[in-house]
Formats: structure tokens, C-alpha cells, sequence
């Protein structure tokens, strides 16, 4: 590949990570003034839920896809998808609609973060991954910056339906570039491609059911729900025992450094991407700011995460990638632990120092687990554990955002009843929409029943925090270039 090409792939890359960063972090920081717009606090979390489930099972779909047919015209139809999925977001009228049409997103996104991780490890050797790894993140930083400043300001100023509209742009001009330069490896046509149909129907209402069991806690269909998950999920896997091209590799999981690496996907992702989504909730409601100002709380996490990732990747050549991860877990656990003290009277600087050791945690540890797995996978099996790994960081969130979401609801109800008020006759929608005001009678009570609701909430994700460090411990240990020569030792 000329280095003409390889210049143009890469800058599309970096437009899809740019896209991927400030969608997040726009959108948490836009949520409440769309609640407060459209009403339905009730379904808040579906937002976020519904468009981790639809970008999460179809993570591994994507990934084997592009192992079978290729990255380039897999990544151009989840690209696709995304921004088809953005323009209906930004003309939803209802809650209800806009739940509806993130899921349309989610489905596209699901694919555009996995393929430009798999190009990353496809294009460039572990020596050049480690130190692009600051090119990289720093375009997820600088768009993790502008993204919530845009957001607030389009908010406050003309209209949230502008923060889905901005994702048109970079992501046309990411699949343009992508489309012109880059060429697909020939694949092996010795064998008919096919793709795990069945295994793919058993993942996807799997993790439906789960997601609707754990929103329905305490009810008797969560129970319901709960159990037809658990009976998917066994289904899933007598499945993926006897499919020829398993879309969930299961054989990848006798192996130790994959296993802790999915596992710690899981359990960081539920503490960091679960929990982060009700910060802007928390800043916007309880210590009473605008809608950019909240967006500014997220800003120190994702200049950290940069920083991190930064420094992390050319700590990697040097050392231990379980010593560099075992240091990142250990500030997540820290900023989470410091954000279960949270109050009504806690400052935004607070808020913002905790995000930002929480930042930092997922800058050296993510990467470092990332990079380890690629380099010592075959090609052919690229696709399908980077986007697997992709997949226990999404389902992690998932969780955690579905989880903390009713734990979240259930504990405002009764820290409401607690101070005599009826969680009925009152509404968060009319605290998080300027235009409506509060009444000064319920403001008060409000704004503490739910600064004890999240900061409770965050007991559960340093609970899955520390659980991720202790994991960490049981990985193999070593540099990546030594885990690298005794996989090759044993191949021979």
C-alpha cells in the first residue's frame, strides 16, 4: 500500500473515532434539556440502553463479517446506518421516537468503532500501534473536548436536534476516504463464506431479554425476562460448539490474557460508561447549571483518558501491559469511590477531578489489553476478537447503565417518600427544562432525593471497579513482545 493511501485511511480513521467520541459525550450532555423538551424521564436510561444493545450485538456480527467478506464494505454499511440513524434522531418528537431511532443509530455503530480498530491492527505492526497511540487519542481528545462544548452550546442557543445533525459531516468525509483508499486483503475462497445465523439469533434476543430483565427488576416479566436470557444464552453457547464459523469464538476463551480481557472489558465498562452517563443528570439537575456547563464536567475525563492513552502506549515498548493495566484500574476504583461522596453541596471541580482519575484508569488499562490480544491473534482471527473485545466493553455498559438506571429510580422513589413526598405528583422533567421552572416548595427536596439516589448509585459501580482491578491480577504477565515470541515458541 502506498504511503499516499495509507495517509488517507488513516485520516479516515481518525474522523471515525472523532464521530464515535463526541457522539457520546454530546449526547449525555444534550439528555437532560431533552428531557426537559420532551418529557419522559421515566424511559431516560432507554436512550442510552437502547442504542448500547443495538451497537453491542452487532459488534461480533460486524467483526466476522469483515474477517469473511472484508473491512471496507462492511464498514461503509454500518457507517451508513450510523448516519441514517442521526438525521431521524434529530427530527424525533417524542421520547418514544427518539428511543426508536437510536436504536437505528446503535445499529450502525456497532460496526463504525470495531472496523477502525481491526484496520488499526490490520495496517500498522505493534511497534507503530503503540506509538500512534497518542495520534489517536488525541483526536478522541480533542473531540471529546469539543463535543460536549458544541453540544451545550447547540442546546442552549438554537437547538438539540443540531447535536445529531453534526455527525453528518465528519462521517460523510470518514466514508469517502475509507471507500477511495482502501483495498481489501484477498480472503481465502477455498471455503463458501457463511455467516452463524443462528448463533447471531441467539445473541441478539439474549441480550434483548437481558437488557429488558434488568429494567424490569423486582417485577414478575423481569423474572420472566431474566430467565429466557439465561436459557438464550445456554442455547447460545451448545450453539457456538458445533457452528462451523462461530460468531462468538468459544475456543478463543480457554485462552487466559483473552478471557481476563473480556472479562475486564465487562466490568470497566460497566463502572466507567455505565455510571458516567448520569453525570451531566447530576451536574444539570442537582447543582442547578446549564446544559454546556454540564457538558465542561466530562471534559477533564476525556483529556485525561488522551493523556493516558498518550503516555500508555509508549509505556507498553517498556514494560508489563498487566502492570500499566493493574495502575489504570486502580485510579478507576479510586475516582469511583470518591464519586460515592457526591452531595448536594459538592462542587463541579470535585465532580471533574473524580471523572478525571476515572479517565485516566481507562487510558492505561483499555489499551493495554487491546493491543496485547491483537498481537498475539493470527490475522485471520483480527476481525473477530477485536470486535469481541469491543463487544464485553459495550455489554458492560449496557449493563451498568441499565442497572444503575433502576437502582437509580427505585432509590429517588424512596428517598422521596422518605422526605413526604409523593414520587407521583412530582417530575424531574420540570428541574432539568429552564423554560418551566421548579416549584420552590418541591425544588429543594427534589434536587437532595436525587443527589443521594446518585451517589448511592456509584457504591455499585466501585463495587464492579474493584472487581475489574482484582481481575486484572490473574492475566498472564510479561511485555507484549514476550507474549509474542511464546506464541509463535508454541505454533511451531
Amino acid at each position: 500500500m502506498t504511503r499516499h493511501r495509507l495517509n488517507l485511511i488513516t485520516l479516515g480513521i481518525m474522523l471515525s473515532l472523532f464521530l464515535a467520541s463526541m457522539e457520546g459525550t454530546v449526547v449525555a450532555t444534550a439528555m437532560p434539556s431533552i428531557v426537559g423538551q420532551l418529557g419522559g424521564l421515566s424511559i431516560y436510561s432507554w436512550v442510552f440502553s437502547i442504542y448500547m444493545l443495538a451497537s453491542t450485538t452487532t459488534v461480533p456480527i460486524y467483526g466476522k463479517l469483515s474477517d469473511l467478506v472484508g473491512r471496507k464494505r462492511v464498514y461503509l454499511v454500518a457507517m451508513a446506518l450510523f448516519l441514517a440513524g442521526s438525521v431521524l434522531c434529530a427530527q424525533a418528537r417524542t421520547m418514544e421516537q427518539l428511543v426508536l431511532f437510536r436504536a437505528v443509530q446503535g445499529l450502525g455503530a456497532g460496526g463504525v468503532m470495531p472496523l477502525a480498530f481491526i484496520i488499526i491492527g490490520e495496517l500498522f505492526t505493534l511497534e507503530q500501534r503503540a506509538r500512534m497511540q497518542g495520534l489517536f487519542s488525541g483526536v478522541w481528545g480533542v473531540s471529546a473536548v469539543v463535543g460536549p462544548l458544541i453540544g451545550g452550546f447547540l442546546v442552549d442557543q438554537v437547538s438539540w436536534h443540531w447535536v445529531f445533525y453534526i455527525n453528518v459531516i465528519p462521517g460523510s468525509l470518514a466514508a469517502g476516504l475509507v471507500w477511495l483508499a482502501w483495498k481489501d486483503q484477498a480472503r481465502e475462497t477455498s471455503k463458501q463464506v457463511a455467516v452463524d445465523a443462528l448463533g447471531t439469533l441467539f445473541l441478539s434476543l439474549g441480550a434483548l431479554c437481558l437488557l429488558l430483565g434488568l429494567n424490569e427488576l423486582g417485577t414478575p416479566f423481569g423474572w420472566w425476562a431474566l430467565a429466557v436470557a439465561g436459557m438464550l444464552f445456554a442455547g447460545l453457547a451448545w450453539v457456538e460448539r458445533r457452528a462451523s464459523d462461530p460468531i462468538l469464538p468459544l475456543p478463543l476463551f480457554r485462552d487466559r490474557l483473552f478471557s481476563i480481557s473480556i472479562l475486564h472489558g465487562i466490568l470497566a465498562g460497566w463502572a466507567v460508561f455505565g455510571s458516567l452517563n448520569y453525570v451531566p443528570l447530576f451536574v444539570q439537575a442537582v447543582l442547578g447549571t446549564s446544559a454546556t456547563q454540564a457538558g465542561i464536567t466530562l471534559t477533564p475525563m476525556s483529556l485525561s483518558w488522551t493523556l493516558a492513552s498518550i503516555f500508555g502506549g509508549r509505556l507498553l515498548l517498556r514494560m508489563g501491559y498487566r502492570t500499566l493495566a493493574l495502575i489504570g484500574m486502580g485510579m478507576v476504583v479510586t475516582g469511583t469511590a470518591l464519586m460515592t461522596r457526591i452531595d448536594i453541596h459538592s462542587s463541579q471541580v470535585a465532580i471533574m477531578t473524580c471523572t478525571g482519575m476515572m479517565g485516566i484508569g481507562m487510558g492505561l488499562s483499555m489499551p493495554a489489553f487491546l493491543i496485547a490480544v491483537q498481537s498475539t491473534v493470527p490475522k485471520r482471527e483480527l476481525g473477530t476478537v477485536t470486535s469481541t473485545i469491543q463487544f464485553s466493553r459495550n455489554i458492560g455498559g449496557t449493563l451498568g447503565v441499565s442497572i444503575l438506571g433502576v437502582f437509580l429510580s427505585t432509590g429517588l422513589a424512596n428517598h422521596l417518600l422518605e422526605a413526604g413526598i409523593d414520587p407521583a405528583s412530582v417530575s424531574l422533567d420540570r428541574l432539568l427544562d429552564p423554560l418551566a421552572g421548579a416549584s420552590d416548595v418541591l425544588e429543594a427536596p427534589l434536587r437532595q432525593a436525587l443527589a443521594i439516589s446518585i451517589a448511592s448509585m456509584f457504591i455499585m459501580a466501585f463495587g464492579a471497579a474493584l472487581a475489574g482491578l482484582l481481575a486484572v491480577l490473574f492475566a498472564p504477565g510479561g511485555k507484549i513482545s514476550q507474549l509474542v515470541e511464546q506464541r509463535a515458541a508454541e505454533n511451531l
